[in-house]
């Protein structure tokens, strides 16, 4: 099995919000996330909990569905926002 390239806190916090992937089920790259429950209240609610488990803001012009699709998706927003070590 692949290692996913997120951390375990992005997947916990993602898994808290698909109420129909079961818990025993992998999340994968391309895992459709509105299919497993990720409605428009758990958008919002993923959203507010990622931003805050990862001191970030996601910008309005990044809200679109296709961040909100997959994992893989909204992975790469949020990575792409968090701060990473300058090199010296």
């Amino acid at each position: 099995m692949t290692e996913q390239p997120w951390t375990a806190l992005f997947e916990e916090t993602l898994r808290a919000h698909v109420p129909l992937l079961p818990p025993d089920q992998p999340i994968t790259a391309d895992l459709a996330l509105a299919d497993h429950g990720l409605d428009s209240l758990a958008t919002v609610s993923l959203l507010l909990d990622l931003e805050e488990a990862f001191l970030v803001t996601i910008p309005d012009h990044l809200l679109t569905e296709s961040t909100f699709a997959t994992p893989d998706g909204l992975w790469s927003v949020i990575d792409s926002l968090l701060v990473k070590d300058p090199v010296e």
